[in-house]
């Protein structure tokens, strides 16, 4: 059983007899464990060197184990270290190889699901089998799996799996839908609402995304591509990042039905004050001499306000304001 940390079996029956003896001599080893004086010599000698056990007593002819948890425990250590280091290398290593499989085959990178079957089971092994967070984009009409039917997320929501999802306000609107929606909000997940959506999409763990390649599959059977890494993911990770920003977030009413939340504002009064003036078309400066500061710092509070907001340029910041109905 030690033999993992280094101990063959006569070593280890060496060690245990130690352990309960506390402290012994070669002979008591020929003695008690039947093996011959230099054998017994040579393992107590290497055990010693290795600091497994010390000689004790006068002539210092006894032998004495050091305590487990010291010796054994640092090896321990020093063991998972080093498993913990090769475990990561080896995903390392291979993620190296996928991502360099893929490169040289376009056909590890993108994969068609042929049809309506294929890509209901793929969602719901996917949703099974995610680990940090799903992303979807769910327009009206599901060619596929409709929500009241997806059966993996709340499992998934359950066993801490992170969901953001956009929904078409259109798809709201069907028959039972809102009360489908309200149940998984209850339950965790994080909705928003928008007025259309361009793509039906859903994004595991943001390392595999399925999008229909037929919107509209009419009577014969849905195409799907399901994208694993590199440029179009990441497209279709900024795609639904977009989608969700300009969405409106979905909340439980007091009377535990489905309604709209507005977003809420993460600047302050003396902020939204700053940025009124802003949008008014006051300069800086004037703005400087109003607030009674200097020029520099109303320059670095225009660009914590934007940071605060999510916005780049101030034109972007303006227009967030508007939208959100901020000021």
């Amino acid at each position: 059983m030690l033999d993992s940390l280094g101990l063959d079996p006569v070593e280890e029956r060496v060690y245990r007899f130690l352990v309960t003896t506390a402290e012994a001599e070669v002979t008591d080893l020929v003695g008690k464990l039947g093996i011959d004086a230099e054998t017994a010599e040579t393992v107590l000698v290497s055990m010693r060197v290795r600091g497994l056990v010390r000689t004790v007593g006068p002539g210092r002819r006894r032998f004495a184990v050091v305590a487990p948890d010291i010796v054994l425990g640092s090896q321990l250590l020093r063991r998972q270290q080093a498993l913990d280091w090769a475990r990561r290398e080896v995903d390392r290593l291979s993620e190296e190889y996928r991502d360099n499989a893929r490169r040289r085959d376009a056909g590890r990178l993108v994969e068609v699901l042929p049809d309506r079957g294929v890509l209901r089971e793929r969602l719901d092994h996917l949703q099974e089998n995610a680990r940090r967070e799903v992303l979807s984009l769910c327009r009206s009409r599901a060619i596929a799996l409709p929500a009241e039917e997806n059966l993996a997320e709340p499992d998934a929501l359950r066993r801490g799996v992170e969901y953001r999802v956009v929904y078409e306000r259109t798809l709201l609107e069907e028959p039972g839908m809102q009360a489908n929606v309200a149940y998984g909000v209850k339950l965790g997940e994080q909705a928003r609402a928008a007025p259309c959506l361009p793509v039906r999409l859903t994004i595991v763990d943001r390392e595999v995304a399925v999008i229909p390649l037929v919107q509209e599959a009419g009577v014969s059977e849905p195409t799907a591509a399901l994208v694993r890494g590199g440029q179009l993911l990441e497209a279709l990770i900024a795609l639904f990042e977009g989608c969700w920003e300009r969405a409106t977030p979905l909340r439980i009413a007091e009377d535990g039905a489905l309604a709209e939340g507005t977003r809420s504002c993460p600047l302050g009064s003396d902020d939204l004050y700053l940025v009124s003036l802003l949008v008014a078309g006051v300069p800086d400066k004037s703005i400087a001499t109003q607030l009674g500061v200097s020029h520099r710092t109303v320059q670095r509070r225009v660009s914590n306000i934007m940071e605060l907001a999510g916005a780049q340029t101030r034109m972007q910041l303006a227009w967030r304001v508007a939208t959100e109905h901020w000021l």
